[in-house]
């Protein structure tokens, strides 16, 4: 079970007026890869919210294949949505091509930088690198995530896959996208977080 951290707390006193609107700013993770539209992480996600009692919308924002280039790339596009939250949820596709760890820190960081200066809420998600690329590469990809979220004051979930990466019965035939249970075993585990960042809405 992943460690839900808040790093830089916001008051929920003064409750985001409904309907909050979130972003999920991704790859195919959040895009939601050979999957119906409903059964996306975000599509699960808004519905999540929902049966908590809380009222979002939640705009899938993620591109297959997308690396953190092409995210810094695309956000001031992004941002046209004028979102309250963005969950941050790229990384992924650098580490499968094996690019090198400082690209991706260099990307992300003015990622962060960017919607810190939008003035958003930010929920950076964690990712790993496929072991089989050595113990530097692992070490240098896997520390960007929670350095990234100190150095920013934004909240931080470690790891996107928790509980669904290597599991077969959560995930689709390639083993790296999760199959609509995986979905709802990410969106379990981020809920109780995304919830804390805006408010109970009451």
């Amino acid at each position: 079970m992943a460690i839900l951290t808040v790093i830089g707390g916001w008051s929920q006193t003064n409750a985001a007026e409904t309907p909050v609107r979130i972003v999920v700013f991704g790859d195919s993770l959040a895009a939601g890869y050979r999957l119906p539209l409903l059964d996306a992480f975000p599509s699960r996600l808004q519905a999540a919210l929902r049966q908590a009692g809380r009222e979002a919308m939640v705009i899938n924002s993620g591109v297959s294949g997308d690396t953190t280039a092409g995210g810094l790339a695309r956000i001031n596009w992004m941002l046209a949505d004028q979102p309250d939250l963005v969950i941050v949820e790229l990384g992924g596709n650098d580490a499968l091509r094996g690019l090198p760890p400082v690209q991706t820190r260099t990307n992300l960081d003015a990622i962060l930088e960017r919607l810190s200066s939008a003035g958003v809420k930010i929920l950076l998600t964690g990712m790993r690198a496929p072991r089989n690329l050595g113990g530097d590469y692992v070490a240098g990809f896997d520390s960007i995530f929670p350095e990234l979220a100190r150095l920013h004051q934004v909240a931080f979930y470690p790891f996107f896959l928790d509980g669904v990466a290597t599991a077969p019965t959560l995930n689709q035939n390639d083993g790296i996208h999760p199959n609509a249970k995986g979905v709802d075993v990410i969106v379990a585990g981020i809920l109780p977080l995304v919830l804390q960042m805006i408010g109970s809405g009451d």
